[in-house]
């Protein structure tokens, strides 16, 4: 599982940097980010300690942010402050007596997510909680509905293919725990983003001859 999310991720990163033109390496990365999201509900469910949790993401997410804003979009937030958040929302909610007093968080967050430029806005967010909190056909059947939106309210229609790991988890949970069994050192599944995004960075700098200048009013959004 760590080892798929983290080859499509690259595959991804590189086609949107070197081989814009060329959609497949986009189809090809949209498998990434719904195993991250799964991962992240996992790691929500049984890390031994939230707070240490939270911070580790927390640390991630700013050692990331020059080389994401370097090598991708020198706007927006990368994508680990959408996990963030998302398991910010997952710790509110569980401390709440009902799920239904936590519906104006989720709004909140939504707002928030869609107002700034940070990677995956309330989409990321969304399937988190879809992960959380349903399972089997309603698991397949919500992805599916959110990607059907963002199709048609964000032209969002290469997302569409986001919905294959979601299918082997709820449809093959035999071969996913399989998948599951194999994993990567711990350092390197927490490294692997800001370590390939410098790699790229660089990369990038190098053949273009160009460095990105950060736009730092569009990150606050002023």
């Amino acid at each position: 599982m760590q080892i798929i999310a983290m080859l499509t991720m690259l595959i991804d990163h590189i086609g949107y940097i070197f081989f814009p033109e060329n959609l497949a390496w986009r189809y090809v990365g949209r498998i990434a980010f719904p195993i991250y999201c799964y991962g992240l509900v996992q790691g929500h469910i049984h890390t031994s300690s939230r707070p240490k949790y939270l911070f580790r993401l927390l640390l991630i997410a700013i050692i990331a942010q020059i080389p994401y804003n370097l090598a991708l979009n020198s706007a927006g937030w990368n994508v680990v402050f959408t996990l963030l958040l998302s398991a910010i929302v997952l710790v509110i909610l569980d401390k709440l007596p009902s799920l239904w007093l936590g519906i104006p968080v989720v709004i909140a967050a939504i707002v928030l997510m869609d107002y700034y430029p940070i990677d995956y806005n309330a989409y990321g967010l969304l399937l988190v909680l879809i992960f959380r909190y349903t399972k089997s056909y309603w698991l397949v059947g919500a992805h599916l509905a959110l990607n059907l939106f963002y199709m048609f309210y964000n032209y969002w229609v290469v997302q569409m293919l986001s919905i294959l790991p979601t299918l082997l988890i709820a449809f093959t949970p035999l071969i996913w725990n399989r998948l599951e069994r194999h994993r990567v050192p711990r350092w390197m599944w927490w490294s692997f983003y800001p370590a390939h995004l410098l790699m790229l960075a660089i990369v990038k700098a190098v053949i273009y001859k160009d460095w990105a200048q950060i736009e730092w009013r569009s990150l606050l959004n002023i």
